[in-house]
């Protein structure tokens, strides 16, 4: 397994990272079972927000009242955690009080007492950077919270961030796979007439990342850029699925692990965010960890996708 710094920091943490959102509906058993495969394949990184599992914490809370992790175990894994989203409003809240409160709820919800890393889930239109600057320093000075990061947020929206904010934003956690691989093909789009030119979230997200010393982290590693279900094996997407396999045989691993070596290959030494509550397909993955794809079968496989290589 590879290891990855976490930000502009000194802390290394693995390239692949396992996704708790799904266990809500799971046993003890197959929570523990989904964990210890994610320990014995090197993963230790485990991520949460407070509204998986339908239930604000219901996710965090089948988490930590299943593996109940003695204080030695809890120090070897780091545990991540989102806040921002209130399913019940509608509406997304980076008040001083909101985030505060959501890491008090996350904390009794993971039998811990910190959480390692806390991201602004949602960017938050009403966002006022002195209440997160706030909030984040009294998390911090509590040792509740060890390190701050954001999702889905934007270049601009992070300088925002970074008018008051002191800490350093270590991860800014972003939807990307090889069908939906926008923050990346942008970049090799550049100059051109074509629709993949075009420029969203204020554009360069990837390099305002490596520039920052952020690092990403891809969610939802192996979905359709429509969101209908996972590109591997699927039959409307028959040459990247063809090139899967090719490249898996000749790696002696899985397509899955061929998808997840194509992001984790890519220089901004990205973490790849697994969904799956299959303890096989956590081992699978993680064996594209440090896969050395070569520049030829990174670029063939972004064709393969779709994606114009001008």
């Amino acid at each position: 397994m590879r290891s990855v710094p976490l930000g502009p920091t000194d802390t290394l943490v693995p390239n692949v990272v396992a996704g708790m959102m799904r266990i809500r509906d799971k046993s003890d058993d197959e929570i523990r079972s989904l964990y210890r495969a994610a320990r014995e394949a090197e993963v230790s990184f485990f991520d949460h927000a407070d509204i998986y599992g339908g239930q604000m914490h219901a996710c965090e809370d089948r988490f930590g009242s299943a593996l109940g992790l003695s204080p030695s175990e809890r120090a070897e894994v780091i545990l991540q955690t989102k806040t921002g989203i209130v399913p019940a409003e509608g509406s997304y809240d980076f008040s001083y009080d909101h985030i505060v409160s959501s890491v008090e709820g996350s904390l009794r919800a993971l039998r811990t007492d910190y959480v390692d890393v806390l991201l602004l889930h949602r960017p938050d239109a009403l966002v006022e950077p002195d209440e997160v600057a706030r909030a984040f320093d009294q998390l911090e000075q509590s040792g509740k919270v060890r390190a701050f990061g954001v999702s889905n947020h934007t270049p601009r929206q992070i300088d925002l961030l970074r008018t008051a904010v002191r800490q350093p934003i270590v991860a800014n956690q972003l939807q990307l796979s090889l069908s939906h691989s926008e923050i990346v093909t942008q970049g090799l789009a550049a100059n051109m007439t074509a629709d993949g030119a075009v420029v969203r979230d204020g554009g360069g997200v990837l390099d305002y990342c490596r520039i920052h010393g952020i690092t990403v982290q891809a969610w939802s590693p192996f979905q359709k850029r429509d969101g209908s279900g996972v590109f591997l094996g699927a039959e409307d997407h028959p040459e990247l699925n063809a090139e899967l396999d090719r490249l898996a045989a000749h790696y002696d691993v899985t397509p899955l692990a061929i998808a997840t070596a194509w992001i984790t290959r890519h220089p901004a030494g990205m973490q790849v965010v697994l969904g799956t509550t299959t303890p096989e397909r956590v081992t699978a993955a993680s064996a594209g960890s440090d896969i050395p794809l070569t520049r030829a079968e990174w670029y063939g496989l972004v064709c393969a996708a779709g994606h114009a290589v001008p």
